[in-house]
Order: structure tokens, then sequence, then C-alpha cells
């Protein structure tokens, strides 16, 4: 069985301890660029986007968290590879929470101080292992698998508990979605600090989407993961479209649920169109609701039985609007979207 995680904050989202499973991504801007940072940061909070990580490569990097987060009310994380000095800096700086591998930033002394100042501000901290980076001493004794992944991840939190440091997340990332997939199992089944789940390099939109459906969704099945990325070659916003689009069809998120029918040669009207429509009306609603678009009456009330609202075509260039399973109003397609969409509203309110 696997325990529940312990709670950690970062900025006021937590995550682990029975909370909400969290979408974050990956801004491809320097947040020393705050102008464009804060733009892209409220945009993506506009889209569920919970936590937001950035790259620091230097010392104006490092120093720009605060003021991006004079405007945008979202948790930001510094990511920092092989200078400690720039993760003091974001501490000093501002970060939420920085993400780090101790075994590259120096040695023990810059170690030390830098879990001094983990201490010292509260922040937590990311620390973890892709299959790119796995401890030799690991890949010599057990091969590139799920253990040799799992204990470089283990490993490196230890370090920092020897420091003191128990604020910590942790990953175990790969482009393959069976390892990584059993990295995070091995893992979960020897730690309770939160998992960050996702599977890394995993390509364009589209390909990236599906193998990122298939390790996250496998997961988060088994109650495994805490926060989510959908690593993906296309924009930030993609990214976090995407994991909402998980954590809903896992009903493990608030928002409005769309069931849209394949559709088949009994089908008269654009449904699939309709459908595409009916999603970018409901992006960003928060109520729990359960909206259904068919092909036909034939199956199709049916079929989306539990719904709370649904239209259906009934030929003739003409729909049939559902509340619950029951037709309350037939429509002409010309006017469908006007009445169908006053009646989600209408839905929303009560």
């Amino acid at each position: 069985m696997i325990p529940m995680s312990k709670t950690v904050a970062i900025g006021k989202i937590k995550i682990g301890g029975g909370n909400p499973v969290a979408v974050q991504t990956m801004s491809t801007l320097r947040p020393s660029d705050t102008f464009n940072a804060e733009k892209e940061a409220q945009r993506l909070k506009d889209l569920g986007c919970d936590i937001l990580r950035y790259a620091v490569t230097d010392e104006k990097d490092a120093g720009s968290f605060r003021e991006i987060k004079k405007r945008v009310d979202l948790p930001l994380v510094a990511d920092i590879h092989y200078d400690y000095k720039l993760a003091l800096a974001a501490i000093d700086g501002g970060a939420d929470k920085i993400r780090i591998n101790p075994g590259n930033i120096g040695g023990e002394k810059e170690v030390k101080l830098v879990a001094a100042a983990l201490k010292d501000s509260g922040i937590p901290v990311r620390v973890g292992a892709n299959a790119g980076s796995i401890e030799k001493e690991f890949l010599a004794k057990y091969g590139r698998n799920e253990v040799s992944l799992g204990e470089s991840a283990l490993k490196n939190a230890a370090i920092l508990e020897k420091c003191g440091v128990d604020n910590i997340v942790i990953s175990v990332k790969a482009s393959d979605v069976a390892l990584t997939v059993k990295a995070y199992e091995y893992v979960a089944a020897r730690t309770d600090y939160p998992l960050h789940i996702g599977v890394t390099e995993a390509g364009t939109a589209y390909m990236g989407t599906v193998k990122n459906s298939i390790g996250i969704g496998a997961l988060l099945l088994k109650g495994i993961g805490d926060t989510i990325r959908v690593s993906l070659s296309a924009p930030t916003e993609e990214e976090v479209r995407a994991g909402r689009a998980i954590l809903s069809a896992l009903d493990l998120s608030d928002g409005a649920k769309i069931i849209a029918c394949p559709t088949c040669a009994r089908c008269a009207w654009n449904c699939a169109d309709f459908a595409k429509k009916t999603e970018e009306f409901t992006r960003g609603i928060k109520k729990n609701i359960k909206i259904a678009v068919m092909g036909c009456a034939v199956n199709g009330i049916g079929e989306s039985e539990g719904a709370d609202l649904g239209v259906a075509g009934a030929g003739k260039g003409e729909c049939v609007v559902f509340v619950k399973g029951k037709i309350i109003k037939k429509v002409s397609e010309t006017e469908l979207e006007k009445v169908f969409f006053g009646e989600i509203e209408k839905c929303i309110r009560n």
C-alpha cells in the first residue's frame, strides 16, 4: 500500500497530504525579463497553472522572483544547477521553492550553506534524478532501471537530510513511460516525501501529451503523485492545458467535463465542431458540471446518462437539449450556440 505523502507548502499552494494535485509548467523565459515574465505568469495562472518554474542562469535571474510576485500571485520555483551561489541568491530573491541536485552544486561546505538557507527561509527543495543523470555507483550495481533511478534520487534526498533539511519533494523522470512509472512506484514505496511526476523529454504536443497522459495517469490512479508537469516541446500554455485535462479525465480537478460522441453515419450535424466550441466556452469554469455533446438522439441521451446538461442531433437541421436525461427543448442548429451556452450559464448559476 502506498503511504500518504507529507504536506509541503510552495507559496500558497500545498501539495501532498491529501491536497489536490497541482499542475505546474516551466517557462522558457528568463525571470529577469520581468515585463514578459509577468504577462506570461498571469496568462498561465488564468489557464489553471498552480506552480511556475524558471531556469536561473545568473544573479539577475535569481533576484527577480520577488518582483514578479508583486504583480502575479503564483508560486515560483528557481531551477538551479552547478552553482550554489545562485541557489542562495534565488532563496534570498523570493523564490517559493528551489530545484537542485546536491551532487552538482559543490562540495559538502556548499551543500551545507544551501541547506542552512533553506531552513532559515522555510521554503522547500525538489531533488531527484533523471534517467540521464543516474549516479554511476547505482548504474554499476543495478544497471539502468527503476532501482538505480530511484536509489539515485533517494541518495540526493539523503544528502540534504544529513544537513537537517526535510522539506523535500522528489522526482524520478525518464523519457521512457514504463521506466518512469516503475521508478515512481519504487520511490513511493520507500518515502513519504511528495512526488513531482511526469514523463520528461516526452516530445511534441501530440506525442508528448500521449506519453504523459499514460505515465501520469497510471501513477495517479495508483495514488502516486502530488504535483505534475506535462513536459512538451510546445508552448507552456499547452503543458498547462494538458495537465488540467489529465486531472479532469481522472476526476481529480474541479470544472466542466465534456462528453463528446465520436459520431457515425447517423450524425447529421457538425457535432465535433460544436463539442470543440463547448470545450472552449467552458474552459476556466470552476464548478463541477458534466456536459454531453452527442451525434444523434438514437443512443445519445442514454449514452450520456449522468450528464447535467446535453445536446444531441435530431435531424432536419435541429437538435434537442436535455437536462439530466430529459429533453427540455428542440432548437434549430442556427440558434443552438446561443441557447445551449445560455443553458450552461444557467446550470453554473444554480
